[in-house]
């Protein structure tokens, strides 16, 4: 290509830069997102609108000219750079204003970004309507109609960010994505390829290839129409018709693909890696079009956006960027064959390995499979796709040095031998990728192996000294809500007993232990066999899933003739070999300090009205009292669950994601809905979106909803939604307290040797430590610290699961109280008229909630606790440090 029709200067910079910048960003948030609000979203639209968006702008604009054959001037290409920074300002506002609510930003960046695309559109129809009669003016016809889908499409996504019901945000949702996917993205792809396939294939292309183009387009573009109608109208056979014309459009196009594809092979990075996006693209229509036809709610495509965004942004849109850019920059950077062959060889490096690992990595983690597993091996894919950049720099050395070469030596005498052709695949580079893959996979497996399905137990008989019949008795066990089918077995006495155990819980892990045999935690649909030695004697097995025994989760192994076994522990009403409910509480560690405080300051309000938040699920060890630990269920790794606050009519859009290793839900006492799908729990490496307008005031519970329900909140899950009513005064500080139970399996002081949950005690009622905010006597080491006079207002919320809460702050006086939607006193105003009332206490029962407010008359130190003392001794005590 001539340096006429190349862009130059600035425009090229933004040309080169601007989508390597939004990949980078895209790379560096998924090793900081735990800490990124709304990092999932921001993952897949960095790459989406920022990378691809500004792609598909640049190269359409390009190929466009080229085909046209009518180059742009000076001037046109610095009215390119502007459009080129409007995208990017517009998508960068977009970026800013989804994770941080600031809907007004968003619209702002939306109305830029669409303004951008609509001059691109212009400008085509302008250069095309100055261009000479040509063959191929039908790919600047999938370019325009790309073109006029962005801003419908962005429009739906500002009006997505602006709060909707869960039935009209699945409809919008699922137009937002057709016309961005199927309409930005798909017209510009399908319009590109026509002449860009053979071109990376260095082949002739299909005869009719342009007139299968220009017979697909109207079909693509209604289909699209109807898809979108049908979604915007809630009719989802309407919906479904579109669809499958879009599809059949693609069909009919891609014809034109075959025949150089067969002609040439795959010898090249850049076209495999492709091919490998369109792939990707079929498997995601499929999967929507499966929705659309299986699922009876809109609701059900916000449930599978997360997994959706990461088939179209990784499995389509990262690879289609990597092979486009592979081929195009050493190839419009130029220079001559033997410098594009110097740039090219680098971005063929290790290509089998790079397509291997990303494409089979992303269909291990489609499928079922534990959290850490998920965690490797996703990261071994980030890895490999983040190899193209580190790729392409030395690509651009390459190139500079063969240029310097060829100016210094000269053109290529003839006769002299060419370069030897490349060899992309290679077994070698097919074992690596495979090795890698499975290096990931025990990796994750090592990390938590009872969730990945292996045994940390060996069997052993359950009476050694009984005669072996040399028998086996074979029983299939199916492990289902909270119970086994069948409960109960008989065996010979002497036989050896194998128990295969299936899974058919949909949701939830399940396992068996039977004397030291245990089988995996299986995930729905698992089975595994347990071998449980020879019996001699009757036994009992259980799940060894935290409550889940306790509710039920028996199986009796009985010999012919004898009685059910009962167990020592059964006896007494506990687990055996934990704490039981007689045994005492965990002592304290005399002068432990602890790692960390719960922050319990609760931040202004701001303008936003919708929140997005995402609560991911963990399981990890965390310090409940100083030199304490405990292995705490979470919402976002946290001793308390984030605290959300806002006011009534506020939407909050809550993304629950179960990166844990058993099944898990969220119940927000602080919205009006009903429950069945919201609040269902969904099994590990599943999502789910929970949306609820406020429309009441109050300090709201928030909770697992899994049962047994009691172990889940106590394990950890749990927090607040603070609404404010309205007209509540500012105040100089105000805390955020809620208050559960703590109880210990032992007595850890390290992380490593950290247990979960005992429910024999939660049972029993006999919480080793009652806690603020997840930890015990947290704010005794770092109280709260106010001036004489200021006013200070406490949140309180009682988590329980069990215990009330009396709350009270020594040597202070409250005038006022609001509890449960109303004041009793406010200001020192009763409900009656009097004017000189004070509280003592908030009285609260579990799961209620509200505020208090004091001022300090002296200097001092004034405790803070639940006045049911013995509560308040196990560490539901702080201080407030006043000072002048």
């Amino acid at each position: 290509m001539s340096e006429a029709g190349r862009p130059a200067g600035r425009t090229r910079r933004l040309r080169d830069h601007v989508a390597l910048g939004w990949l980078f960003a895209a790379l560096v948030l998924t090793v900081v997102h735990r800490w990124v609000p709304s990092s999932s979203w921001l993952m897949v639209h960095l790459v989406l609108l920022g990378a691809l968006s500004h792609s598909a702008l640049v190269w359409s604009e390009h190929f466009a000219h080229t085909l046209l054959r009518s180059p742009p001037d000076e001037a046109g290409r610095r009215r390119q750079g502007v459009r080129i920074g409007l995208l990017g300002v517009g998508s960068l506002l977009v970026f800013v204003g989804v994770p941080w609510e600031r809907w007004w930003l968003v619209v702002v960046g939306a109305s830029l970004a669409s303004a951008a695309v609509l001059w691109h559109a212009a400008h085509l129809v302008h250069t095309m309507r100055g261009a000479l009669p040509n063959r191929f003016r039908v790919v600047t016809h999938y370019y325009i109609a790309a073109a006029l889908c962005l801003p419908v499409g962005a429009g739906l996504g500002a009006t997505l960010a602006s709060g909707l019901s869960e039935d009209a945000h699945g409809r919008l949702l699922t137009a937002h994505m057709a016309l961005n996917l199927l309409g930005w993205v798909g017209f510009t792809v399908t319009g590109t390829l026509v002449t860009f396939w053979p071109t990376m294939l260095r082949t002739r292309m299909d005869d009719r290839a342009e007139a299968l183009a220009r017979q697909a387009l109207p079909l693509l573009a209604c289909g699209l129409a109807v898809l979108v109608a049908g979604a915007l109208l809630g009719w989802r056979p309407l919906a479904l018709t579109g669809l499958a014309a879009y599809v059949g459009g693609l069909a009919w196009w891609g014809r034109a693909l075959a025949v150089p594809l067969r002609a040439k092979g795959l010898r090249e990075f850049a076209p495999a890696s492709v091919l490998a996006a369109l792939v990707w693209a079929v498997v995601g229509l499929s999967w929507v079009g499966c929705l659309l036809a299986t699922t009876g709610e809109w609701a059900a495509v916000t449930d599978a956006s997360l997994t959706l965004a990461a088939v179209f942004a990784v499995g389509f849109a990262a690879q289609l960027l990597s092979g486009a850019l592979s081929y195009l920059i050493p190839s419009v950077l130029g220079g001559g064959p033997s410098v594009v062959r110097a740039g090219q060889a680098w971005f063929d490096r290790w290509a089998l390995w790079r397509l291997v690992v990303v494409n089979a990595g992303l269909l291990l983690w489609l499928l079922p499979a534990p959290s850490w597993v998920r965690v490797t091996v996703s990261s071994l894919v980030v890895l490999a796709l983040a190899l193209f950049l580190p790729l392409l720099v030395q690509g651009a050395k390459a190139s500079a040095k063969a240029r310097r070469e060829l100016a210094a030596d000269g053109p290529r005498p003839a006769g002299r031998p060419a370069e030897p052709e490349r060899r992309l695949w290679s077994g070698g580079q097919a074992i690596a990728a495979v090795t890698a893959l499975v290096l990931a996979l025990t990796v994750g497996v090592g990390v938590d192996p009872s969730a990945a399905g292996l045994s940390t137990a060996v069997a052993a008989p359950t009476a050694s000294e009984v005669a072996p019949t040399g028998n086996t008795t074979r029983v299939e066990v199916v492990a289902e809500g909270m119970s086994y089918t069948p409960s109960r077995i008989t065996v010979p006495r002497g036989d050896r007993l194998v128990v295969v155990l299936r899974n058919a819980d949909a949701t939830t892990a399940h396992d068996l232990l039977v004397g030291a045999a245990r089988t995996p935690r299986l995930q729905p649909g698992e089975t595994a066999e347990l071998d449980a030695g020879v019996i001699g004697a009757p036994t009992r097995g259980w799940c060894s899933v935290a409550g889940h025994r306790q509710m039920g989760m028996v199986l009796d192994i009985v010999v012919e003739g004898e009685a059910p076994a009962v167990t020592p522990a059964d006896a007494a009403g506990g687990h055996a070999g934990h704490g039981t409910a007689h045994a005492g509480a965990i002592p304290a560690v005399p002068d432990a300090t602890l790692s960390r405080v719960v922050d319990p300051a609760l931040a202004p309000l701001g303008e936003e009205r919708v929140h997005r938040v995402t609560f991911t699920v963990t399981e990890v060890p965390l310090e409940v009292a100083p030199g304490l630990w405990q292995t705490r269920w979470t919402f976002n790794g946290g001793s308390v669950g984030p605290t959300l606050h806002g006011r009534v009519g506020d939407v909050f859009e809550v993304t629950l994601v179960n990166d844990g290793t058993i099944g898990h839900s969220i119940d927000f006492h602080a919205g009006a809905l009903a429950p069945d799908r919201p609040m269902r729990t969904i099994p590990p490496g599943e999502s789910l979106v929970y949306r609820f307008t406020a429309t009441r005031a109050g300090i709201w519970m928030y909770h697992c909803s899994t049962m047994p329900m009691s172990t889940h909140i106590a394990a950890g899950m749990h927090g607040a939604v603070v609404i404010e009513p309205e007209g509540l005064p500012a105040v100089d500080h105000s805390y955020v307290l809620v208050q559960s139970e703590v109880f210990l399996a032992n007595a850890a002081h390290t992380p490593e040797e950290a247990l979960e949950v005992d429910v024999d005690k939660i049972n029993a009622e006999r919480p080793d430590r009652v806690v603020f905010n997840g930890v015990a006597n947290q704010y005794d080491q770092q109280p709260f610290r106010v001036r004489v006079g200021e006013r200070v207002r406490f949140w309180v919320l009682d988590a329980g699961p069990n215990r009330p809460s009396s709350f009270h702050v020594v040597g202070g006086q409250f005038d006022t109280s609001w509890t449960e939607g109303t004041y009793t006193l406010r200001r020192g105003e009763g409900a009656f008229g009097a004017s000189d009332g004070g509280a003592q206490v908030l009285p609260l029962l579990p799961a209620q909630g509200g505020f208090v407010e004091l001022t300090f008359p002296e200097p001092g130190h004034y405790p803070v606790v639940s006045h049911v003392m013995v509560d308040a001794e196990r560490g539901a005590h702080a201080v407030v440090e006043v000072s002048r």
